[in-house]
C-alpha cells in the first residue's frame, strides 16, 4: 500500500491519478476540512481515504497501517495556510518530522519527500523547514527520495503570481534575464512514480527541472509570440524583494518574497543526467503557453 500525504493539492492528485492507472493500491490522508469534491474524486480513482492532519501525530497510525511507502507533497503553502495553526511551523516542519517518526516506526520502508530545488537557497522560513526536514530525513534510516523541483510552470506563469497571460501583463523578478528550469508539476508526478521501481532513487535527492532553461523574459516572448499579444512588463527590483523578505510581517509573506528572489537570481537545472535514468519527456514553456493561449 501507498500513502499520499497532501492528496488533494495539484501535486497530490496527480501522483495518485498516475499510481492508481498504475493498478497500485493507494491511501489518501486527508484532513476532515478537505474539499468533499476532491476527495470524492480520489474515491473515484479507487483511492482508499484515511483522516489524519499532520498537526496531530494520533492521526498518523491509522493511516500509515499496511503501508510500504509514503509520498508526501504537503505544505501549509500557500492555499491553506493560517497563521499558528496551519501554518509552516506545525505543518511543514514539525508535522512532517513526526510523519517521518511515525512511519518509521510503523515499518515503512519508502519515503519520497516533495522539496524545492537546491538553488532555492535564501534564508527564509519554508526554504529553512524543508532543508531541516531533508536531513531529519536522511538521518532517519529510512529509504528515501528527495524530490527536488524547479518553478513550476502550472504556478509560476499564472495570474497567481503576477504573470497574467489574458491580460497580457507580467511581473518580472529582478532583471528577468537569469536562467530557469521551469517544470511541469506532471513531469514532478511522473519522477514521483517512477521513484518507486527505479534503483537509481535510492537514498538520493534528485534536482528536477524541465527541459530547457529559459529567463522569465523569455517566458514572456514564448507568451507573446503564442498569443500574438505585446505583453506589459513591470519590474521588481532585487533590492524590494530582499526588503520585502526581511520585513515581511509572518512567515508565509517572508517565505513568499524569499522564493520571489530565488526566482530573481535564477534556477538552472541540468537534466541530461537525470534523464539518462528516468525515461521521462518534459514539458517545455511553449508546450504549456500554446495550451493556455487557446485556451484564452
Amino acid at each position: 500500500m501507498i500513502l499520499v500525504i497532501g492528496a488533494t493539492g495539484m501535486l497530490g492528485q496527480e501522483i495518485c491519478r498516475r499510481l492508481s492507472e498504475k493498478g497500485l493500491p493507494v491511501r489518501a490522508m486527508v484532513r476532515k476540512t478537505s474539499a468533499h469534491e476532491k476527495v470524492n474524486k480520489l474515491k473515484e480513482l479507487g483511492i482508499q481515504i484515511a483522516e489524519g492532519d499532520l498537526r496531530d501525530p494520533s492521526t498518523f497510525e491509522s493511516a500509515l497501517k499496511g503501508c510500504s511507502t509514503v509520498i508526501t507533497t504537503v505544505s501549509a503553502m500557500p492555499f491553506s495556510y493560517v497563521p499558528a495553526e496551519n501554518d509552516i511551523q506545525n505543518v511543514d516542519l514539525q508535522g512532517m518530522k513526526s510523519l517521518i517518526d511515525e512511519a518509521k516506526s510503523s515499518g515503512v520502508k519508502r519515503f519520497i519527500y516533495t522539496s524545492f530545488s537546491g538553488n532555492i537557497d535564501e534564508e527564509f522560513p519554508l526554504r529553512n523547514a524543508k532543508r531541516e526536514v531533508e536531513q531529519y530525513l536522511r538521518d532517519s534510516k529510512l529509504v528515501y527520495t528527495i524530490l527536488r523541483p524547479s518553478c513550476f510552470i502550472e504556478v509560476w506563469l499564472t495570474a497567481a503570481v503576477g504573470f497574467d497571460v489574458e491580460n497580457a501583463k507580467v511581473q518580472i523578478c529582478g532583471d528577468g534575464n537569469k536562467p530557469v528550469s521551469y517544470i511541469s508539476y506532471k513531469d514532478v508526478a511522473t519522477f514521483a512514480v517512477e521513484c518507486l521501481d527505479n534503483p537509481h532513487a535510492r537514498n538520493t535527492s534528485l534536482e528536477l527541472g524541465g527541459p530547457e532553461k529559459i529567463s522569465q523574459l523569455d517566458a514572456v516572448r514564448i507568451f507573446e509570440k503564442a498569443s500574438g499579444k505585446h505583453f506589459e512588463i513591470m519590474h521588481i527590483p532585487v533590492g524590494a524583494l530582499e526588503s520585502q523578505m526581511k520585513s515581511a510581517p509572518d512567515p508565509m509573506q517572508a517565505s513568499f518574497s524569499g522564493l520571489m528572489l530565488c526566482l530573481a537570481h535564477g534556477d538552472p537545472i541540468d537534466m541530461s543526467e537525470t534523464l539518462k535514468k528516468y525515461p521521462v519527456k518534459l514539458v517545455a514553456v511553449k508546450d504549456y503557453a500554446t495550451q493556455m493561449t487557446t485556451v484564452h
